[in-house]
């Protein structure tokens, strides 16, 4: 698949906020900073379109996103880290859920993890939660390009035993494993 276009759509705090577009959509998730807006980014071929930031926690709402106007991208809140209080958090939590269990038009999750370190016990937590409400995920292996090169089929390798998951590499920099990105996804939800 090939991204003519994309562009932003809306910013909401939760599920009755975000219109329907009547078009599939992929939500991603992640821990704060994973890489999950530089993606957006990435795919757009756009380094603007999505909000990027070296502090996590920054994406505080659910960012909905057009692609060829035939699929919405749902940028999520990160889980784990961000300096914000335990209310907060527990509200961006109670508003995914519901986003993630309600949104008819969804079709697939994404999960973002760093490609550099051992999985963290919340991309865990995420992963039995997603496992156990029957939600259909892939992983996403970001900032492999940080990862020497020797390692990176290993990590793949590792993280597919430890998730039971498609697993695809991703890097901002080298950006050969999009088109497998892309087509797995025109595959699954179009």
């Amino acid at each position: 698949m090939i991204i003519k276009q994309a562009k932003f759509l809306t910013s909401a705090q939760n599920l009755s906020q975000c219109p329907n577009y009547n078009l599939p959509e992929i939500a991603l998730l992640g821990r704060s900073n994973v890489g999950k807006s530089s993606f957006i980014n990435t795919i757009a071929n756009n380094s603007t379109l999505a909000k990027t930031s070296n502090k996590p926690g920054k994406t505080r709402l659910i960012n909905l996103f057009n692609f060829n106007e035939k699929f919405i991208i749902a940028d999520l809140p990160g889980y784990g880290y961000a300096k914000v209080s335990k209310e907060v958090q527990n509200l961006w939590q109670k508003n995914l859920e519901e986003y993630l269990l309600k949104r008819d038009t969804l079709k697939l999750l994404i999960q973002f993890v760093d490609s550099r370190h051992d999985i963290q016990k919340n991309d865990l937590q995420m992963q039995e939660w997603l496992e156990y409400n029957g939600l259909k995920s892939i992983v996403i292996a970001t900032k492999i390009d940080l990862t020497q090169k020797s390692r990176i089929q290993a990590n793949v390798n590792e993280l597919k035993r430890i998730t039971k998951r498609e697993v695809f590499p991703f890097s901002t920099v080298n950006k050969r494993y999009n088109d497998l990105i892309l087509d797995y996804l025109e595959k699954e939800i179009l």
